[in-house]
């Protein structure tokens, strides 16, 4: 049975944009937008897994670093 849910941390790209990798699988993608990341992600999962062990959800998890002046 497939997992439920597949976790992606995303982060801003240095060089702009966006990256997005799997918790526990080796999937890894990027795009320019959130949309497009979104799009990217979704085909990621799809090429990764065959359709019955493919997860229902995907929940991306947005990472900033912001640095603040004290």
């Amino acid at each position: 049975m497939a997992d439920a849910e597949l976790i992606f941390v995303v982060e801003e790209a240095a060089e702009g944009g966006y990256t997005a990798r799997a918790l526990g699988h080796a999937i890894f993608t990027e795009a320019d937008t959130l949309p497009d990341l979104k799009a990217m992600v979704q085909d990621a999962i799809r090429c990764h897994f065959d359709e019955a062990e493919r997860p229902v959800i995907a929940r991306l998890h947005l990472v900033r670093d912001e640095l603040i002046e004290v």
